[in-house]
């Protein structure tokens, strides 16, 4: 019998889109931000890490079927997807940065709006792996992490955010919702902090050993 981990990395929309700067992308002023922050770096620091402890590891990305009637969000601000054919599940825009692949057995969850939860069966998977503690980062801070943190907060999941694991489309953002919102639905920590814990052999689970340094 295999006894699934207590813990998950969630890595959210860490997708070509969203996180380049050359001709695939369509967030330029977020892209600007992730790699003045070293965004990528830190994240895969922490994804190095926590293959290495056996960490159960989720992929999350905003991409739609060839119809886009599956989307949940029908704000406005949505509707540039379906209108410009974007975001596509097979294309390359969509795709995870080539610095963070899944690794093989790593599972890949599509979503068609900001909350990875709406429309997927992540929350489910998470509880069947017995999964009661997650560790996040992605981008954009106030949108895909927040509603992250949120969501799982409120599902009975313990949540640590990284903060250096993140970045918004401008610096303001990105510090508002860390200063004022994250703390509130989990344990602030950053990248250094997570690599170190990561190498060391607890039995505590991983917000209460991460909230104690």
């Amino acid at each position: 019998m295999t006894h699934a981990p207590r813990t998950a990395l969630l890595m959210l929309d860490y997708q070509v889109a969203l996180c380049s700067q050359g001709p695939l992308g369509r967030a330029a002023p977020l892209a600007a931000q992730v790699a003045e922050r070293g965004v990528i770096e830190k994240a895969q620091a922490v994804l190095a890490a926590a293959r290495a402890a056996g960490l159960f590891i989720v992929h999350v990305r905003l991409a739609f079927d060839d119809t886009y009637l599956l989307r949940t969000n029908r704000l406005a601000r949505f509707d540039g997807y379906p209108n410009d054919r974007a975001m596509l599940r097979d294309s390359p825009e969509a795709a995870i940065v080539e610095e963070l692949t899944p690794a093989a057995g790593e599972p890949v969850f599509d979503k068609s709006c900001v909350d990875p939860f709406v429309g997927s069966p992540l929350l489910h998977v998470l509880h069947a792996e017995g999964i009661r503690d997650i560790i996040i980062g992605g981008v954009a801070t106030n949108l895909v992490v927040e509603s992250t943190a949120r969501h799982a907060s409120d599902a009975g999941l313990q949540v640590t955010i990284v903060e250096d694991m993140c970045a918004s489309f401008n610096p303001a953002a990105h510090d508002f919702s860390f200063a004022s919102i994250m703390p509130m639905f989990g344990t602030v920590t950053t990248s250094a902090d997570i690599v170190a814990r990561l190498g060391e052999t607890t039995d505590a689970p991983l917000a209460d050993v991460v909230g104690a340094r």
